[in-house]
């Protein structure tokens, strides 16, 4: 077989690949991708029927984002037809001026009847009306400014219409054929002619296209597209039942409650008193000698200046309260994240039941978070510590349950024919390998547990919170800003002993 058999049997491949491919109109496609794919650069194929069709085109052939952009194209440019066609500019202004000269009348009649009663009230009644007829004079005039912009809607709306048609027409083959070398590569990608799709469209486009052109150009549309018929009364009774609901929770669940705030209570109490109470001497060396083993040199000389910084600026005691509520819900976090993360990991039932609580856990508004904790634990520090320990603790259950997961599984499998126990398998292989992901979620609580921090002291948790809610209270500029500062400072001495803590640091002082 010589060269050119070869080229026409490849062509003839490929012309049979692309008809299946298209399924109507397999040749021209066939055709447009063999040009489009000779040329390197920028290739002037024009497709009529998606130039003309446009989104109707894209849905038949499967490509929905040309779909979305074509609509949303022509749906503007008609819209601006519509703005300049319908005659509609400038009625609110007019409307308005009606009504400012209906008024202005009936004060001018009240003028001259006080004016023959020779009552006092009828130099201001004439005033009134003159100012009256004087607005709506302007408003007429704004009016008609706004009519003589018809024009200039209906040059834009036809120009950007043409633009749409041209790009849709350019671009449909060109995205047509990366969507063919996608099929190629995976016969799953949908392909052929959709009849279906085809319907689909045609009924989106019939139900938006006619809604919001006629929302933009109508004088006064109905009420229900412009606002949703809420019904009250839904919202009163979902209202009711929730406050029912969370009423009797809390009174029959008292008990449980009040135990698991009193356990919180204990531990913050037992981190003040070793933070708070012992002399700031002792406090200070021993959080110093921590960072220099733990972390190295150059993280006990950044503490150091941390430290400092809370001291003299008279932060020291908020401070350390602060580092307890911190410390408090970072190593609650902690400890019940790590070990959900790698049950996540190895169960795929808790996994997907985890997914969406975690999702609910970090989309959920910081705020929402106070109303049940109020409602059930009441106000102070626990319920503070609570409420940051449901909003912190999803990063290092994520990135713990991602680690596991990403440890290859030829090492998994070598130490499991090695004789690994399961145990032994995760304390001595897993966890080690996936200790820089479970690092990242820590750090990520951290951050998530700091931030939660001023939003607690709404519930009474105190610490530097306090001092930055006061400086929003009263725009205390430079005391809020200082509050900040010593804020961070705390959460980057404990993030950066936490990052120490897990990292080999030799001998002292390297």
């Amino acid at each position: 077989m010589n060269a050119n058999e070869e080229v026409l049997s490849l062509q003839k491949d490929q012309q049979q690949s692309v008809t299946r491919f298209a399924e109507r109109r397999g040749e021209y496609y066939s055709k447009q991708f063999q040009a489009i794919q000779s040329v390197n650069g920028i290739t002037y194929s024009f497709n009529v029927f998606a130039a003309l069709l446009g989104p109707m085109w894209a849905a038949t052939r499967n490509l929905w984002s040309f779909f979305w952009l074509s609509a949303i194209a022509l749906l503007f440019s008609f819209v601006q037809l519509g703005i300049g066609l319908s005659g509609n500019l400038g009625s609110d202004k007019l409307a308005q001026a009606d009504r400012l000269m209906a008024k202005s009348q009936e004060m001018a009649v009240k003028a001259q009847v006080a004016l023959e009663a020779g009552a006092s009230s009828a130099t201001a009644l004439l005033r009134n009306s003159t100012n009256l007829k004087t607005a709506a004079e302007n408003a007429i005039k704004e009016a008609n400014l706004e009519a003589s912009g018809a024009t200039s809607y209906v040059i834009f709306g036809f120009f950007l219409l043409l633009l749409t048609v041209l790009v849709q027409g350019f671009s449909a083959n060109a995205l047509y054929e990366k969507k063919y070398c996608r099929w190629r590569k995976d016969y799953s990608e949908n392909s052929g002619f959709s009849y279906p799709n085809m319907l689909l469209g045609g009924v989106m486009l019939a139900i938006i296209f006619p809604i919001v052109i006629y929302r933009f150009i109508a004088a006064a549309p109905v009420e229900w597209i412009m606002t949703f018929p809420a019904n009250k009364a839904i919202f009163n009774g979902a209202a009711s039942w929730l406050d029912g609901g969370f009423d009797s929770l809390a009174t029959s669940g008292a008990g449980f409650f009040d135990g698991i705030s009193y356990g919180v209570r204990i531990f913050i109490e037992a981190l003040e008193v070793i933070l708070v109470d012992t002399p700031w001497p002792v406090t200070a060396i021993v959080i110093l000698f921590m960072a220099w083993r733990l972390a190295g040199v150059r993280v006990a000389i950044f503490t150091a200046a941390a430290l400092s910084y809370l001291a003299f600026l008279g932060y020291w005691e908020k401070s350390m309260s602060t580092v307890a509520l911190l410390g408090a819900s970072a190593t609650l976090c902690i400890l019940f994240g790590i070990p959900l993360g790698i049950m996540c990991a190895k169960n795929r039932t808790m996994d997907s039941f985890a997914r969406p609580v975690l999702d609910f856990m970090q989309t959920m508004p910081a705020f929402v978070y106070l109303i049940p904790i109020i409602a059930f634990f009441g106000t102070g520090k626990p319920p503070g510590v609570l409420a940051t320990l449901i909003f912190g603790m999803p990063p290092v259950v994520r990135l713990t349950s991602l680690g596991i997961q990403q440890v290859p599984a030829s090492i998994v499998e070598g130490a499991l024919a090695f004789g690994c126990s399961r145990r032994k398998l995760l304390l001595d292989v897993e966890i080690p390998l996936a200790m820089s992901s479970i690092l990242a979620g820590v750090n990520q609580t951290i951050l998530m547990c700091l931030s939660m921090v001023v939003i607690a002291s709404l519930i009474g948790a105190e610490g530097l919170g306090t001092d930055v809610l006061m400086a929003l209270q009263f725009a205390a500029k430079g005391q809020g800003l200082l509050a900040g500062l010593a804020i961070l400072a705390c959460a980057m001495i404990i993030d950066r002993i936490v990052q120490g803590s897990f990292k080999p640091v030799g001998k002292p002082g390297h």
